[in-house]
This record gives structure tokens, C-alpha cells and sequence, in this order.
């Protein structure tokens, strides 16, 4: 719906952090959020990797972080949402020592994760999800003023580096459950069903926390340590999937993107992230009494289709995109073709979802790529460019070891919503 209050997605960059060495942005804004592109522990003065080992590495990523939020006028206590990804997992408790110096009291949502590789062989890699607007917190708080709440439930694992949730405007961010038992601290025995049920209960018990109904999540981020244990995993999820008979009448499932993992923290064998609504988003489908903001999941024929996912899910100021495998639509199966012809499948994909809700690629945020090969990154910019000309989206990129179908990359993205298709001159 185009309304005449126009947002336009606004990306900034700051010569304060690394110059981009592709074509994205640093951060880019739309409605309450500003999504950061992850960032490498590169010296903005020399556009070369810090000198030291992981401990170096981390502080110059969160650095560069810092110096993009304090140029779009934030704090570190804006952020909503960190994401570690690690070469190595034995690198944790170093990261996490630096991690805790940039935040001493707040501590955002978390995701830590060790991927196959990082770009420029990086050790560690640091993306931050940060509140747009009003979300610099007042002195005295006045009426109007959006503030994050930040809180933490009894009924789930509680760890002293993150929040369990932090809101902010129309989205709860939940921290990356393990499979832990929240009474032990420990993970459950068993094999990867029970981690799942585990990791996902966790999640259910946070949204319970926060009078949040669990078919009010919009995403879905799965991290898996053996790829191969995907359709183990699937059986349990639909356990979980729809949740209530408003969603099963609908068939909703969230959006959902499945990453191999190269290690998670203790060990574990899976690791479950989650968006969710805040607000009015109860229940999908339905019509709101106070403010019509429900959720709006959709799917195209012109894109795969997958049976335990939505292509988007809408909410409030944003669309939500499944990862998007080099699948052809009409065959199911992948192009013919290298890394290049692979690529441009997964964004013809994206471009046709996004086209399908009425919006165009000008209007994505963020864009996530999981590689098989880290070395492809060149070939990819190459194709990216020709569907993102202006580079505005914030992105990621990590290796991964695995992913369906033997492909070699699948992407994911964020995309404005409402407002965020410019009107026709």
C-alpha cells in the first residue's frame, strides 16, 4: 500500500568505519530500525585486517560498529540485537570477554554461531540490529517516546551476556535458544529431536513470558551443526507448527531459513533464532480492533515454494523473506550453471517475491548470503550489482559448510513494508 507519508529505506555510510568492499551499505534505515551490515575487523584507516588474533579482531568489530551507530546519531544501547559469527567456536570466551566491554550493563539479544568461513579470513564477524528514530533513550522519558524493553523469563534459559527478548516498536528480537534446560542449565540428553523441542520450547516460553502467542513469529533462523539431521528436525518442528487453530485454518508457517553451522556453543547440535510481533500482531489473519496491524504472510508461484515455510511475512514496517535456494520455479530444480547463474536464481527469487507484494528490490533493507565457497564472493558481487545498482541494502556474507541440494549459495532478506514503494511520478 503506498500511503502519501512516503519512507524512503536511507543508507548511510561513515568513513569512520571500513569503506564498504562491495556494493551494500553500511546501514540502512526504514521505519524504527536500522539494519547494519556485518562487520569484519578491518582498520578503517588502512582497509586491512587488524593485527593480533581474535581478541584483536573482535574489538575492531564492534568498533566499526560503533562508529556507524554514533554516526547516524545513536548509542551502543540501541542496539537491539548482536550476531557473533566465529571461525573457530573455541574463540567464544574471548569474544565474549571483549563483547561484554562495549556492553557493561545492557545487553542485547544474541546470536553466536561458528561458520566454515568469513570474508578476508577473518576470525570473528559482528552485525548489529540497531532501534531508528526515537530509540536513543531520554534522561525522562516523556509520552510517545519509543523505548526497548528488554526483559528476561524464569521459564527459560537465562544467560548473563544477553536478554532473552528486547521489543522495540512492532518486533520482539529473541536471543538464539539452545537447547538448554532452564531448571539444569544443562542441555537435554538425547539426540537432535529432542535438542529441537527443547530449543523451541525455550522460545515458547519467553513469548509465554511476554503474553505473546508463538504463531505471532514472523522468522525463523535455524543453525545446525550436521546439515544431514534437517528432516529430523522438520518432524519435530511441525510439532510446533502451526500453533493454534487460527494458524492451522491457514496453514501459517513463518518465514525460515535453515544454516549449517560449523559449531554452536556447548556443543549443541542446533540452535533456534526467532522474530517476532509485538503489539498488535495477535493472532495471523485476523483483523485488529484497535489498529489493523496483523500479520500478512504471502506466497507467489513465480517463486519455490516450500511446505514449512512462507515466502514473506508481513508485520508492521516489514517483509520477512525465507531463504531463497537457485531453485527455478517452475522445475523445482536448481539452474544450470556455476556460482554466477546461481546467484542471479536466487535474486530473480527474491525480486519475484518482492514484486509479488506490490514492492520492488529498491525497497530491501538487508540481504544475507550463505556461500559454499568463500572465494565466490567476487563472481556474486558481480550479479549483485546488476539487481542492487545503488548498493543500499545492509548485508552479510558467511561460508557455510552445507546447503540443500548441494547448492552453493542461498540468500535471505529484510524488506520495507507499507510505505516503502516510492510513488509513481
Amino acid at each position: 500500500m503506498i500511503m502519501s507519508g512516503y519512507n524512503a529505506v536511507l543508507a548511510r555510510n561513515t568513513t569512520n568505519a571500513p569503506e564498504n568492499m562491495g556494493p551494500y551499505s553500511q546501514t540502512a534505515a526504514f521505519s524504527h530500525y536500522n539494519n547494519l551490515s556485518a562487520q569484519l575487523p578491518i582498520d578503517p584507516a588502512s582497509g586491512q585486517l587488524v593485527a593480533g588474533g581474535v581478541k584483536e579482531q573482535a574489538e575492531q568489530s564492534f568498533k566499526n560498529i560503533k562508529a556507524i551507530v554514533e554516526s547516524i546519531d545513536h548509542v551502543m544501547d540501541d542496539v537491539v540485537r548482536i550476531t557473533i559469527f566465529l571461525k573457530n567456536i573455541a574463540d567464544l570466551d574471548a569474544v565474549n570477554q571483549v563483547y561484554a566491554t562495549f556492553f557493561p550493563a545492557y545487553r542485547p539479544a544474541l546470536t553466536t554461531v561458528a561458520v566454515a568461513a568469513l570474508p578476508l579470513g577473518a576470525l570473528v564477524q559482528v552485525e548489529a540490529l540497531v532501534s531508528n528514530g526515537e530509540g536513543t533513550i531520554p534522561n525522562a522519558p516523556q509520552a510517545g517516546d519509543l523505548v526497548k524493553i528488554a526483559k528476561n523469563i524464569e521459564k527459560a534459559p537465562i544467560s548473563p551476556l544477553s536478554t532473552q527478548t528486547v521489543a522495540f516498536s512492532h518486533y520482539n528480537n529473541i536471543s538464539a535458544q539452545l537447547p538448554i534446560n532452564p531448571l539444569s542449565g544443562q542441555l537435554v540428553a538425547g539426540g537432535v529431536k529432542e535438542q529441537t523441542a527443547q530449543c523451541l520450547k525455550n522460545v515458547k516460553a519467553i513469548l509465554e513470558g511476554i503474553d505473546v502467542p508463538f504463531d505471532d513469529i514472523v522468522k525463523v533462523n535455524v543453525f545446525l551443526k550436521n546439515f544431514a539431521d534437517i528432516d529430523a528436525v522438520n518432524e519435530v518442528y511441525t510439532t510446533f507448527f502451526p500453533d493454534s487453530a487460527i494458524a492451522r485454518a491457514v496453514a501459517y508457517f513463518p518465514a525460515r531459513t535453515v544454516i549449517a553451522a560449523a559449531a554452536l556453543p556447548m556443543d549443541a547440535l542446533v540452535q533456534i533464532e526467532v522474530v517476532v510481533s509485538h503489539g498488535d500482531g495477535t493472532p495471523p489473519q485476523a483483523v485488529e480492533d484497535r489498529h489493523g496491524i496483523v500479520i500478512k504472510a504471502n506466497n507467489t508461484a513465480a517463486a519455490p515454494k516450500d511446505r514449512l515455510s512462507t515466502q514473506t511475512v508481513a508485520f508492521s514496517h516489514y517483509n520477512h523473506l525465507s531463504a531463497q535456494l537457485p531453485l527455478d520455479a517452475a522445475s523445482g530444480a536448481l539452474v544450470a550453471g556455476g556460482i554466477k547463474e546461481q546467484a542471479a536464481q536466487c535474486l530473480k527469487n527474491i525480486k519475484a517475491i518482492v514484486e509479488s507484494i506490490n514492492h520492488q528490490l529498491a525497497d530491501v533493507v538487508k540481504v544475507n548470503i550463505f556461500l559454499k565457497n568463500i572465494e565466490d564472493i567476487a563472481a556474486i558481487d558481480e550479479v549483485y550489482a546488476t539487481f542492487f545498482p545503488t548498493g543500499t541494502p545492509a548485508r552479510r556474507i558467511v561460508g557455510v559448510a552445507a546447503l540443500p541440494g548441494n547448492a552453493l549459495l542461498q540468500i535471505d532478506a529484510v524488506v520495507s513494508h507499507a510505505e516503502g514503494t516510492a510513488p509513481q511520478a
